[in-house]
Protein backbone atom coordinates (compact mmCIF):
# COMPACT_ATOMS: atom_id res chain seq x y z
CA UNK A 1 0.00 0.00 0.00
CA UNK A 2 1.09 3.74 -0.99
CA UNK A 3 -0.21 5.29 2.09
CA UNK A 4 1.16 5.41 5.74
CA UNK A 5 -0.38 2.23 7.81
CA UNK A 6 -3.31 3.47 9.98
CA UNK A 7 -3.75 2.99 14.01
CA UNK A 8 -5.48 -0.10 14.33
CA UNK A 9 -7.23 1.55 17.07
CA UNK A 10 -9.60 2.90 14.59
CA UNK A 11 -9.92 -0.62 13.35
CA UNK A 12 -11.17 -2.35 17.13
CA UNK A 13 -13.08 0.71 17.87
CA UNK A 14 -14.95 -0.08 14.69
CA UNK A 15 -15.25 -3.82 15.67
CA UNK A 16 -16.49 -2.44 19.17
CA UNK A 17 -19.23 -0.42 17.83
CA UNK A 18 -20.20 -2.72 15.45
CA UNK A 19 -20.48 -5.82 17.74
CA UNK A 20 -22.47 -3.78 20.66
CA UNK A 21 -25.16 -4.02 17.93
CA UNK A 22 -25.65 -7.46 17.23
CA UNK A 23 -27.99 -9.94 18.52
CA UNK A 24 -27.15 -12.35 21.02
CA UNK A 25 -25.40 -15.35 20.17
CA UNK A 26 -25.01 -14.42 16.55
CA UNK A 27 -21.94 -14.01 14.11
CA UNK A 28 -20.97 -11.84 11.22
CA UNK A 29 -18.90 -12.59 8.07
CA UNK A 30 -17.72 -10.45 5.69
CA UNK A 31 -15.62 -10.85 2.68
CA UNK A 32 -12.65 -8.75 0.40
CA UNK A 33 -13.66 -8.46 -2.50
CA UNK A 34 -12.40 -10.05 -5.92
CA UNK A 35 -9.86 -9.50 -8.04
CA UNK A 36 -11.75 -9.05 -11.57
CA UNK A 37 -10.11 -10.60 -14.76
CA UNK A 38 -10.37 -8.32 -17.85
CA UNK A 39 -9.51 -11.19 -20.31
CA UNK A 40 -6.48 -13.55 -20.69
CA UNK A 41 -4.48 -13.53 -17.59
CA UNK A 42 -5.04 -9.58 -17.08
CA UNK A 43 -6.96 -8.26 -13.74
CA UNK A 44 -8.74 -4.87 -13.05
CA UNK A 45 -6.17 -3.42 -9.70
CA UNK A 46 -7.34 -4.44 -6.49
CA UNK A 47 -9.73 -2.88 -4.78
CA UNK A 48 -10.87 -3.96 -1.02
CA UNK A 49 -14.70 -4.23 -0.03
CA UNK A 50 -14.62 -1.34 2.48
CA UNK A 51 -16.89 -2.89 4.94
CA UNK A 52 -13.99 -5.36 5.63
CA UNK A 53 -11.54 -2.82 5.59
CA UNK A 54 -13.70 -0.26 7.96
CA UNK A 55 -13.74 -3.46 10.29
CA UNK A 56 -9.89 -4.81 10.16
CA UNK A 57 -7.82 -2.69 8.21
CA UNK A 58 -6.61 -5.41 6.12
CA UNK A 59 -6.75 -4.35 2.16
CA UNK A 60 -5.86 -7.53 0.21
CA UNK A 61 -7.95 -10.06 -1.49
CA UNK A 62 -8.89 -13.68 -0.06
CA UNK A 63 -9.68 -12.38 3.37
CA UNK A 64 -12.89 -13.04 5.24
CA UNK A 65 -13.47 -11.36 8.93
CA UNK A 66 -15.70 -13.03 11.40
CA UNK A 67 -17.20 -11.66 14.53
CA UNK A 68 -19.00 -13.66 16.84
CA UNK A 69 -19.08 -11.75 20.47
CA UNK A 70 -20.64 -14.03 22.35
CA UNK A 71 -18.64 -16.85 21.65
CA UNK A 72 -17.99 -19.55 24.45
CA UNK A 73 -13.95 -19.61 23.89
CA UNK A 74 -11.93 -16.25 23.37
CA UNK A 75 -10.05 -16.94 20.57
CA UNK A 76 -13.50 -17.81 18.60
CA UNK A 77 -14.32 -13.87 19.26
CA UNK A 78 -12.90 -12.45 16.33
CA UNK A 79 -10.69 -14.09 13.50
CA UNK A 80 -9.32 -12.82 10.66
CA UNK A 81 -8.96 -15.39 7.85
CA UNK A 82 -6.17 -14.81 5.54
CA UNK A 83 -4.43 -16.40 2.31
CA UNK A 84 -1.73 -18.20 3.31
CA UNK A 85 1.54 -16.48 1.85
CA UNK A 86 4.56 -18.35 1.02
CA UNK A 87 7.96 -17.17 -0.16
CA UNK A 88 6.87 -18.24 -3.99
CA UNK A 89 3.99 -15.69 -3.42
CA UNK A 90 6.13 -13.05 -2.31
CA UNK A 91 8.53 -13.37 -5.22
CA UNK A 92 5.94 -13.39 -7.84
CA UNK A 93 3.13 -11.04 -6.00
CA UNK A 94 5.05 -9.44 -3.71
CA UNK A 95 3.93 -9.00 0.01
CA UNK A 96 1.10 -10.42 1.71
CA UNK A 97 0.13 -10.22 4.85
CA UNK A 98 1.62 -12.78 7.14
CA UNK A 99 -0.03 -13.70 10.65
CA UNK A 100 2.12 -10.86 12.71
CA UNK A 101 1.66 -7.96 10.39
CA UNK A 102 -2.23 -8.41 9.86
CA UNK A 103 -2.02 -7.92 14.15
CA UNK A 104 -0.29 -5.13 13.85
CA UNK A 105 -2.83 -4.16 10.72
CA UNK A 106 -5.64 -5.15 12.64
CA UNK A 107 -5.67 -5.54 16.06
CA UNK A 108 -6.89 -8.89 16.02
CA UNK A 109 -4.79 -12.07 17.22
CA UNK A 110 -6.47 -14.68 16.02
CA UNK A 111 -5.40 -14.71 12.10
CA UNK A 112 -6.00 -18.00 10.52
CA UNK A 113 -5.09 -19.22 7.17
CA UNK A 114 -8.05 -19.20 4.75
CA UNK A 115 -7.82 -23.37 3.90
CA UNK A 116 -8.95 -23.69 7.73
CA UNK A 117 -12.01 -21.44 7.14
CA UNK A 118 -14.74 -24.35 6.60
CA UNK A 119 -13.77 -26.46 9.59
CA UNK A 120 -13.17 -23.38 12.14
CA UNK A 121 -17.03 -22.10 10.86
CA UNK A 122 -18.66 -25.69 11.00
CA UNK A 123 -17.00 -25.49 15.01
CA UNK A 124 -18.41 -21.91 15.58
CA UNK A 125 -21.88 -22.57 14.10
CA UNK A 126 -22.64 -25.24 16.37
CA UNK A 127 -22.54 -22.43 18.85
CA UNK A 128 -24.51 -19.83 16.95
CA UNK A 129 -27.96 -19.36 16.48
CA UNK A 130 -27.38 -16.28 14.20
CA UNK A 131 -25.93 -15.00 11.17
CA UNK A 132 -25.05 -11.40 9.30
CA UNK A 133 -24.68 -11.51 6.06
CA UNK A 134 -23.55 -8.29 4.20
CA UNK A 135 -25.51 -7.66 1.04
CA UNK A 136 -25.36 -4.30 -0.62
CA UNK A 137 -28.12 -2.19 0.07
CA UNK A 138 -26.90 1.72 -0.45
CA UNK A 139 -29.66 3.24 -2.20
CA UNK A 140 -27.26 3.95 -5.46
CA UNK A 141 -26.41 0.08 -5.94
CA UNK A 142 -27.00 -1.24 -9.21
CA UNK A 143 -24.83 -4.76 -8.69
CA UNK A 144 -25.19 -7.24 -12.03
CA UNK A 145 -21.60 -8.81 -11.12
CA UNK A 146 -21.80 -11.90 -8.62
CA UNK A 147 -19.42 -10.65 -5.66
CA UNK A 148 -17.77 -12.92 -3.52
CA UNK A 149 -19.70 -11.82 -0.76
CA UNK A 150 -22.81 -12.98 -3.03
CA UNK A 151 -20.89 -16.32 -3.38
CA UNK A 152 -20.40 -16.48 0.31
CA UNK A 153 -24.08 -16.26 0.99
CA UNK A 154 -25.27 -18.56 -1.19
CA UNK A 155 -22.65 -21.42 0.15
CA UNK A 156 -23.65 -20.52 3.68
CA UNK A 157 -27.10 -20.64 3.14
CA UNK A 158 -27.37 -24.15 1.32
CA UNK A 159 -24.69 -25.50 3.89
CA UNK A 160 -26.61 -23.64 7.53
CA UNK A 161 -30.25 -23.64 6.49
CA UNK A 162 -31.41 -23.88 10.22
CA UNK A 163 -29.76 -20.98 11.10
CA UNK A 164 -31.39 -17.37 12.05
CA UNK A 165 -30.29 -14.57 9.02
CA UNK A 166 -29.73 -11.11 9.97
CA UNK A 167 -28.52 -8.31 7.79
CA UNK A 168 -25.24 -6.48 8.68
CA UNK A 169 -26.03 -3.03 5.99
CA UNK A 170 -28.33 -1.57 8.31
CA UNK A 171 -25.65 -1.50 11.08
CA UNK A 172 -23.08 -0.31 8.96
CA UNK A 173 -25.22 2.37 7.06
CA UNK A 174 -25.37 4.16 10.39
CA UNK A 175 -22.12 3.49 11.99
CA UNK A 176 -20.14 4.14 8.96
CA UNK A 177 -22.15 7.54 8.20
CA UNK A 178 -20.96 8.44 11.56
CA UNK A 179 -17.04 9.36 11.18
CA UNK A 180 -14.59 8.66 13.96
CA UNK A 181 -12.03 11.54 14.23
CA UNK A 182 -8.88 9.31 12.60
CA UNK A 183 -11.38 8.88 9.37
CA UNK A 184 -11.89 12.73 9.36
CA UNK A 185 -8.31 13.13 9.01
CA UNK A 186 -8.10 10.62 6.73
CA UNK A 187 -10.60 12.55 4.24
CA UNK A 188 -8.86 15.81 4.82
CA UNK A 189 -5.62 13.87 3.68
CA UNK A 190 -7.59 12.92 0.23
CA UNK A 191 -8.45 16.87 0.21
CA UNK A 192 -4.76 17.85 0.79
CA UNK A 193 -4.02 16.01 -2.00
CA UNK A 194 -6.63 17.15 -4.16
CA UNK A 195 -5.83 20.76 -3.16
CA UNK A 196 -1.73 19.76 -4.46
CA UNK A 197 -3.14 18.62 -8.12
CA UNK A 198 -6.01 21.37 -8.59
CA UNK A 199 -3.26 23.55 -7.91
CA UNK A 200 -1.09 22.21 -10.44
CA UNK A 201 -3.23 22.32 -13.22
CA UNK A 202 -4.23 25.67 -12.27
CA UNK A 203 -1.11 26.60 -13.65
CA UNK A 204 -1.13 24.41 -16.28
CA UNK A 205 -3.90 25.14 -18.32
CA UNK A 206 -3.88 27.10 -21.28
CA UNK A 207 -5.81 27.39 -24.75
CA UNK A 208 -5.13 24.18 -26.54
CA UNK A 209 -3.84 22.05 -23.96
CA UNK A 210 -6.15 18.47 -24.00
CA UNK A 211 -8.55 17.26 -21.38
CA UNK A 212 -6.81 13.98 -21.34
CA UNK A 213 -3.45 16.22 -20.65
CA UNK A 214 -4.90 18.24 -17.45
CA UNK A 215 -5.86 14.99 -16.22
CA UNK A 216 -2.38 13.49 -16.63
CA UNK A 217 -1.58 16.41 -14.42
CA UNK A 218 -3.87 15.42 -11.57
CA UNK A 219 -2.88 11.70 -11.88
CA UNK A 220 0.59 12.34 -11.46
CA UNK A 221 0.16 14.82 -8.52
CA UNK A 222 -2.11 12.28 -6.46
CA UNK A 223 0.31 9.34 -7.25
CA UNK A 224 3.14 11.33 -5.72
CA UNK A 225 1.73 12.11 -2.67
CA UNK A 226 0.75 8.43 -1.98
CA UNK A 227 -2.30 8.50 -3.49
CA UNK A 228 -3.63 5.07 -5.75
CA UNK A 229 -5.30 8.14 -7.81
CA UNK A 230 -8.24 8.77 -8.81
CA UNK A 231 -10.94 8.69 -6.36
CA UNK A 232 -13.75 8.53 -9.10
CA UNK A 233 -13.69 8.50 -12.29
CA UNK A 234 -12.43 11.96 -13.35
CA UNK A 235 -14.82 14.28 -14.98
CA UNK A 236 -12.20 16.97 -16.94
CA UNK A 237 -15.29 18.44 -19.20
CA UNK A 238 -14.22 21.77 -20.99
CA UNK A 239 -17.24 24.22 -23.20
CA UNK A 240 -20.62 21.97 -23.59
CA UNK A 241 -18.81 18.71 -22.21
CA UNK A 242 -19.83 20.26 -18.80
CA UNK A 243 -23.57 19.86 -19.54
CA UNK A 244 -22.98 16.09 -20.00
CA UNK A 245 -23.21 15.45 -16.05
CA UNK A 246 -21.19 12.38 -16.05
CA UNK A 247 -18.94 13.32 -19.01
CA UNK A 248 -15.90 10.83 -18.68
CA UNK A 249 -14.18 10.86 -22.13
CA UNK A 250 -11.89 13.83 -21.28
CA UNK A 251 -10.61 13.57 -25.07
CA UNK A 252 -11.22 17.15 -26.11
CA UNK A 253 -9.48 19.99 -26.51
CA UNK A 254 -9.61 23.04 -24.30
CA UNK A 255 -10.67 26.47 -26.55
CA UNK A 256 -9.87 29.64 -25.66
CA UNK A 257 -13.10 31.48 -23.99
CA UNK A 258 -14.35 28.13 -22.76
CA UNK A 259 -14.79 26.98 -19.40
CA UNK A 260 -13.42 23.41 -18.17
CA UNK A 261 -15.65 21.89 -14.91
CA UNK A 262 -13.47 19.99 -12.69
CA UNK A 263 -15.44 16.83 -10.92
CA UNK A 264 -12.07 14.74 -9.67
CA UNK A 265 -10.66 13.91 -6.87
CA UNK A 266 -7.88 12.19 -4.98
CA UNK A 267 -7.98 8.93 -2.85
CA UNK A 268 -6.12 8.21 0.78
CA UNK A 269 -5.94 4.73 2.46
CA UNK A 270 -9.57 4.03 0.62
CA UNK A 271 -10.65 7.30 1.71
CA UNK A 272 -12.26 9.82 -0.92
CA UNK A 273 -12.26 13.22 -1.41
CA UNK A 274 -15.11 14.55 -3.71
CA UNK A 275 -14.08 18.01 -5.16
CA UNK A 276 -15.75 20.56 -7.91
CA UNK A 277 -14.26 23.27 -9.53
CA UNK A 278 -14.89 25.48 -13.03
CA UNK A 279 -12.14 27.60 -13.86
CA UNK A 280 -11.44 29.52 -17.43
CA UNK A 281 -9.13 28.12 -20.33
CA UNK A 282 -7.83 31.92 -20.88
CA UNK A 283 -7.44 32.62 -17.58
CA UNK A 284 -10.67 35.04 -16.82
CA UNK A 285 -13.95 34.75 -17.22
CA UNK A 286 -16.76 36.79 -19.12
CA UNK A 287 -19.11 38.94 -17.32
CA UNK A 288 -21.75 36.14 -18.09
CA UNK A 289 -19.75 33.15 -16.98
CA UNK A 290 -19.08 35.25 -13.87
CA UNK A 291 -22.35 36.34 -12.97
CA UNK A 292 -23.61 32.34 -13.44
CA UNK A 293 -20.35 31.50 -11.20
CA UNK A 294 -21.21 33.77 -8.21
CA UNK A 295 -24.81 32.74 -8.46
CA UNK A 296 -23.59 28.69 -8.03
CA UNK A 297 -21.29 30.02 -5.51
CA UNK A 298 -23.37 31.64 -3.46
CA UNK A 299 -25.93 28.40 -3.12
CA UNK A 300 -23.01 26.16 -1.88
CA UNK A 301 -22.67 28.71 0.94
CA UNK A 302 -25.90 28.95 1.98
CA UNK A 303 -26.49 25.00 1.17
CA UNK A 304 -23.39 24.77 3.38
CA UNK A 305 -25.05 26.43 6.20
CA UNK A 306 -28.00 24.32 6.32
CA UNK A 307 -26.38 20.93 6.97
CA UNK A 308 -26.61 20.64 11.06
CA UNK A 309 -27.48 18.04 13.67
CA UNK A 310 -31.36 16.92 12.84
CA UNK A 311 -31.52 18.42 9.43
CA UNK A 312 -33.66 15.78 6.80
CA UNK A 313 -31.90 15.22 3.54
CA UNK A 314 -34.88 15.37 1.22
CA UNK A 315 -36.18 18.76 3.70
CA UNK A 316 -32.50 20.38 3.17
CA UNK A 317 -32.89 19.65 -0.76
CA UNK A 318 -35.46 21.72 -1.22
CA UNK A 319 -34.88 24.30 0.77
CA UNK A 320 -31.71 24.38 -1.71
CA UNK A 321 -33.98 24.14 -4.28
CA UNK A 322 -35.72 27.57 -3.27
CA UNK A 323 -32.26 29.16 -2.88
CA UNK A 324 -31.59 28.16 -6.57
CA UNK A 325 -34.66 28.88 -7.78
CA UNK A 326 -33.72 32.51 -6.74
CA UNK A 327 -30.68 32.60 -8.32
CA UNK A 328 -31.96 31.50 -11.76
CA UNK A 329 -34.66 34.63 -11.11
CA UNK A 330 -32.06 36.83 -10.92
CA UNK A 331 -29.57 35.63 -14.04
CA UNK A 332 -32.98 36.24 -16.48
CA UNK A 333 -33.14 31.95 -16.91
CA UNK A 334 -36.64 31.62 -15.54
CA UNK A 335 -38.86 33.88 -14.90
CA UNK A 336 -41.99 34.12 -12.24
CA UNK A 337 -44.94 32.42 -14.82
CA UNK A 338 -41.84 29.51 -14.64
CA UNK A 339 -41.84 29.46 -10.91
CA UNK A 340 -45.80 29.71 -10.28
CA UNK A 341 -46.26 26.66 -13.41
CA UNK A 342 -44.19 24.60 -12.52
CA UNK A 343 -44.56 20.69 -11.81
CA UNK A 344 -43.80 20.17 -7.98
CA UNK A 345 -42.21 16.63 -8.79
CA UNK A 346 -39.72 18.39 -10.91
CA UNK A 347 -39.33 22.47 -9.96
CA UNK A 348 -39.07 24.47 -12.28
CA UNK A 349 -35.23 24.95 -11.28
CA UNK A 350 -34.84 21.80 -12.58
CA UNK A 351 -33.94 23.01 -15.87
CA UNK A 352 -30.35 24.15 -15.40
CA UNK A 353 -29.72 22.03 -11.66
CA UNK A 354 -30.88 18.39 -12.37
CA UNK A 355 -28.57 16.75 -9.64
CA UNK A 356 -28.64 16.48 -6.00
CA UNK A 357 -27.07 18.94 -4.15
CA UNK A 358 -25.27 16.75 -1.16
CA UNK A 359 -24.58 12.86 -0.46
CA UNK A 360 -22.68 11.40 2.09
CA UNK A 361 -19.13 10.67 1.68
CA UNK A 362 -16.22 8.27 3.16
CA UNK A 363 -14.69 4.84 2.14
CA UNK A 364 -16.87 5.27 -0.96
CA UNK A 365 -17.00 8.95 -2.54
CA UNK A 366 -21.38 8.50 -2.27
CA UNK A 367 -21.02 6.37 1.01
CA UNK A 368 -22.86 5.07 3.52
CA UNK A 369 -26.06 7.08 4.78
CA UNK A 370 -29.43 6.32 5.56
CA UNK A 371 -31.22 9.40 4.34
CA UNK A 372 -34.56 9.04 6.37
CA UNK A 373 -32.50 9.54 9.20
CA UNK A 374 -31.61 13.23 10.57
CA UNK A 375 -27.83 14.28 9.83
CA UNK A 376 -25.68 14.26 12.73
CA UNK A 377 -22.32 15.71 13.87
CA UNK A 378 -19.21 13.97 12.28
CA UNK A 379 -20.98 13.03 9.14
CA UNK A 380 -19.13 14.36 6.26
CA UNK A 381 -21.36 15.36 3.23
CA UNK A 382 -20.50 17.33 -0.06
CA UNK A 383 -22.03 20.00 -1.31
CA UNK A 384 -22.56 21.06 -5.40
CA UNK A 385 -24.37 23.23 -6.81
CA UNK A 386 -24.27 23.78 -10.44
CA UNK A 387 -26.08 25.76 -12.89
CA UNK A 388 -25.86 24.24 -16.54
CA UNK A 389 -26.90 25.93 -19.69
CA UNK A 390 -26.21 24.10 -23.22
CA UNK A 391 -27.90 26.63 -24.88
CA UNK A 392 -24.79 29.36 -23.66
CA UNK A 393 -22.01 26.38 -24.23
CA UNK A 394 -20.89 26.14 -20.12
CA UNK A 395 -22.20 24.47 -17.30
CA UNK A 396 -20.72 25.15 -13.71
CA UNK A 397 -20.30 23.05 -10.92
CA UNK A 398 -18.64 23.62 -7.30
CA UNK A 399 -17.97 21.11 -4.59
CA UNK A 400 -16.89 21.02 -1.32
CA UNK A 401 -16.65 18.26 1.70
CA UNK A 402 -17.87 19.53 4.61
CA UNK A 403 -17.86 18.12 7.87
CA UNK A 404 -21.37 17.93 10.39
CA UNK A 405 -20.55 20.11 13.71
CA UNK A 406 -22.56 20.06 17.17
CA UNK A 407 -23.00 23.75 16.81
CA UNK A 408 -22.89 26.18 14.27
CA UNK A 409 -21.71 25.82 10.58
CA UNK A 410 -19.87 22.59 9.34
CA UNK A 411 -16.08 22.54 8.85
CA UNK A 412 -15.11 22.69 5.34
CA UNK A 413 -12.13 19.99 4.24
CA UNK A 414 -11.61 21.84 1.03
CA UNK A 415 -11.37 25.26 2.90
CA UNK A 416 -7.94 25.59 0.90
CA UNK A 417 -8.89 24.68 -1.77
CA UNK A 418 -9.37 28.23 -4.34
CA UNK A 419 -13.01 28.18 -5.28
CA UNK A 420 -13.23 32.15 -5.39
CA UNK A 421 -13.15 33.51 -8.85
CA UNK A 422 -10.65 36.34 -8.41
CA UNK A 423 -8.13 33.91 -6.75
CA UNK A 424 -8.52 31.28 -9.51
CA UNK A 425 -7.78 34.04 -12.43
CA UNK A 426 -4.55 35.61 -10.34
CA UNK A 427 -3.58 31.89 -9.58
CA UNK A 428 -4.30 31.37 -13.57
CA UNK A 429 -2.72 34.63 -14.43
CA UNK A 430 0.90 34.88 -11.67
Amino acid sequence: MKYHQIDRQLFIKNRAKFTAQMKPNSVAIFNSNDIYPVSADSTLPFAQHRDIFYLSGADQEESILLLFPDAPYENLKEILFLRETNEHIAIWEGEKLTKERAFEVSGIKNVIWLKDFEKTLFEIMTYADTIYINTNEHYRATVETETREARFVKWWKEKYPAHQVAKSNPILQRLRSVKELEEIDLIQKACDITEKGFRRVLSFTKPNVTEYEIEAELLHEFVRNRSKGFAYTPIIASGNNANVLHYIENNQQCKAGDLILFDVAAEYANYSSDMSRTIPVSGRYTERQRAVYDAVLRVKNEATKLLTPGTLWKQYHIEVGKIMTSELLGLGLLDKADVQNENPEWPAYKKYFMHGTSHHMGLDTHDYGLLSEPMKANMVFTVEPGIYIPAEGFGIRLEDNLVVQESGEPFNLMRNIPIEAEEIEHLMNS
